[in-house]
């Protein structure tokens, strides 16, 4: 039988457009993003010989470090907030824990701001989250001793699918607070240690079930058409420092280095500064610190070691689900992002927390992997967590107009020290705002007690051990021009 060739063209001019269609979806990467709570760059890929941490390590050799990326504030939920939104603090809530609550959960219709992940589902992405993405511990809301059940998620217009494995704790919060027992700080009214070793495998402790549930789901959507998007929050090494004997073993606490910078900085008010609430809210801790009576070297040894031994922890659970994303041949479509929501001070500055506007809790660590981009890259330029939004739009081939205060690292990622990249990133936290500038930390103060203005340079002082302002008023009077480009008006103009 002759075929007709008029109903042949008809055929395949209704079949290629939907051809076209399924292959630039093929085409279209896939983001896996990791977020790290509370993980400060001090890694070995960031110079530091001492830290165990080789899955990290591998993922920055096989793309790019980025070593001067700094949070837009230095507290979970609203760095968080930040990071998804694209957008600069213009409000006191935006400085909150609760920022995505209030925000965008709780916003009025077509008033909340859309994170990046909404934004990808908008544009055909399958999205998919475990654990901590948000500030909740598994993105739904509801008080720490309370229960999940019928509770509305922190970022209703993001998931497809929205998971957690709480095992033996019953609850995300009671997980996020867990030891290995089942027990939780919670229940026990804070009387509990701020960090713990216990023989268990890896399960043993939350991260181990969020990893399980993340290699499980990677089995999953590589079976469907489409990108997906999957992000995994791992709650170490958030306190309680809490992780299983092995890494413990892996260093030796009597030979752990303290902190460079163990005073109060030269000419600074301890207004800018706290006294280790977070730490001291663990009651049987064996010394509470404060700004004017820090712990003994012995016991910042024993936290710097926890510490330590949870960030080895939660490195090993990276490596599980890099493995399996390996192992499933999704590498080479497949982004990965590396984040963690702020650094932490481990004694310097008399400080065990975050909070501050220094650079220990502002700097975090940031990396990324993407498909043929050339290994082993290393960016020294200043950025801030708000680009990592417009850089993911470009890289998937959104176009929609942003209204966000980032910008794409896209020219970073073809040179990561390009010239025409401007070195700036603004901070917010205890009633001040901070810029930092390639050399440059400058922050001001919105408050009494004196001095409200603060220098450090970074060539010769690079823990912002001793504030320069008062001696450098030409200097501190130029870089406030730039300042104030980051003023939103939070605390006023």
């Amino acid at each position: 039988m002759q075929k007709n060739p008029f109903l042949l063209l008809l055929f395949f001019l209704a079949v290629l457009p939907a051809c076209n269609r399924s292959r630039q979806e093929k085409q279209s990467p896939n983001v896996l993003f990791l977020f790290v709570d509370d993980l400060r760059p001090e890694l070995r890929c960031y110079g530091d010989t001492l830290l165990k941490t080789p899955n990290m390590d591998r993922l920055a050799g096989e793309g790019i470090l980025f070593r001067n990326e700094f949070v837009t504030v230095p507290t979970c939920g609203a760095s968080r907030y930040g990071l998804l939104t694209g957008l600069l603090p213009r409000s006191r809530t935006a400085l909150t824990n609760d920022a995505c609550r209030r925000l965008i959960a709780e916003a009025p219709e077509g008033k909340a701001p859309e994170t990046f992940i909404a934004r990808l589902r908008r544009h055909g992405y399958y999205t998919v989250g475990i654990g901590k993405i948000s500030h909740y511990a598994d993105g739904l809301l509801y008080p720490y001793n309370g229960s999940p059940g019928g509770a509305p998620r922190e970022l209703p217009h993001s998931w497809d699918e929205m998971l957690f494995d709480a095992g033996k704790w019953g609850t995300g919060w009671n997980a996020f607070f867990g030891y290995a027992d089942g027990t939780n700080r919670n229940a026990l009214k804070g009387h509990v240690k701020p960090y713990e070793c216990a023989d268990v495998e890896d399960e043993g402790y939350p991260d181990g079930l969020t990893a399980r549930l993340a290699r499980q789901k990677l089995n999953e959507l590589a079976k469907r058409d489409g990108p997906f998007f999957l992000a995994v929050g791992f709650f170490k090494p958030h306190l309680p420092f809490n992780a299983p004997k092995k890494y413990w073993d892996l260093y030796d606490e009597s030979s752990l280095p303290l902190t460079p910078s163990p005073d109060i900085p030269a000419d600074v008010n301890p207004a800018s500064l706290h006294n280790s609430g977070e730490l001291n809210a663990y009651k049987a801790g064996e010394e509470h610190p404060s700004l004017t009576h820090p712990v003994s070297d012995a016991y910042a040894r024993k936290l710097r070691h926890a510490y330590f031994a949870a960030v080895s922890y939660v490195d090993a659970q990276v490596g599980k689900v890099l493995h399996t994303l390996d192992s499933l041949g999704l590498a080479d479509n497949t982004i990965v992002i590396l984040w963690g929501d702020h650094g932490w001070h481990l004694g310097d500055d008399r400080v065990w927390g975050k909070h501050t506007l220094f650079g220990w809790a502002l700097r975090s660590t940031f990396m990324m992997r993407v498909p043929a981009m050339e290994k082993g890259a290393v960016c020294d330029r200043v950025v801030s967590s708000l680009d990592v939004y417009p850089t993911l739009m470009d890289l998937c081939g959104i176009e929609d107009p942003l209204p966000g205060d980032g910008r794409s690292l896209v020219p970073l990622l073809h040179d990561p020290q390009n010239a025409a990249w401007e070195d700036r990133a603004w901070s917010y936290f205890r009633q001040g705002i901070s810029l930092r500038t390639e050399r440059y930390r400058l922050t001001h103060y919105f408050r009494k007690a004196q001095p409200v203005t603060e220098l450090y340079d970074h060539l010769t002082d690079p823990y912002e051990n001793r504030n320069i302002a008062a001696e450098n008023p030409q200097l501190t009077d130029s870089l406030m021009k730039i300042w104030e480009m980051g003023n939103t008006g939070v605390y006023g103009k």
